[in-house]
């Protein structure tokens, strides 16, 4: 790989364990319409694709959904989850520890998510986060979401890095494609929510926890 500049994470299940805090939020939402609730694993089987699909998955585990169902559950959960968004949301451990050696050995760090923008910022704001990126870009409504490969480019472009000096780092199959449809090299947290299994990666291209993630700075 040629000189590493930049890197870019994943959020959910990558930097963060927020599975717990959009179970709850998903919970409150069905309850509003008086379906049962889903147990965490089942809530994790969702996570990756954007709060919308998150919402479709979780409707038709319960009954069945609607587009006009799907606008409402949404509203109510975004507004739980905006309520909640730390409650039971923590960093990895040993993330913290690794960012700042990164940001030593002066990489740019950045995030590209899934997760709605404001979101992505606030959670980061209320971990103390924010503080270690120099690009923060989420979803919008407006604009291709992972594992199309624009939101990833975008952030490489506030970055200022291009995609060969740049690493990927993410959980799922989603950010796999995504960097590979951007042609960016890939790093897999395999401690995180990989819901669908991966091509064979070498040993060198994944790793389980935060104090051991080999990413080499040159």
């Amino acid at each position: 790989m040629a000189r590493l500049e930049a890197i870019v994470f994943d959020l959910d299940g990558t930097l963060i364990h927020s599975a717990p805090d959009i179970q709850f939020a998903t919970n409150a939402a069905l309850a509003k319409i008086g379906r049962g609730p889903l147990d965490l694993a089942k809530v994790i089987s969702f996570i990756g694709n954007g709060v919308e699909t998150l919402v479709t998955h979780a409707l038709e585990a319960t009954g069945g959904t609607t587009p006009a169902l799907e606008r409402d559950t949404l509203a109510v959960l975004l507004a739980v989850y905006n309520d909640n968004i730390t409650t039971l949301t923590r960093p990895y451990d040993g993330v913290v520890t690794a960012l700042e050696q990164f940001r030593a050995k002066g990489l740019k760090l950045g995030i590209c998510t899934n997760k709605l923008t404001t979101p992505a910022q606030v959670v980061c704001d209320q971990l103390d986060l924010s503080q270690y990126f120099d690009a923060i870009v989420g979803a919008e409504p407006d604009r291709a979401k992972k594992p199309q490969p624009q939101m990833l480019h975008r952030c490489l472009e506030m970055l200022g890095c291009a995609a060969t000096n740049a690493l990927y780092v993410g959980d799922s199959a989603v950010d796999f494609q995504t960097a590979r449809n951007a042609m960016v090299p890939f790093r897999l947290f395999a401690g995180g929510y990989l819901n669908n299994p991966l091509p064979d990666l070498h040993p060198t291209e994944r790793f389980d926890h935060w104090d051991t993630h080999g990413i080499i700075v040159t």
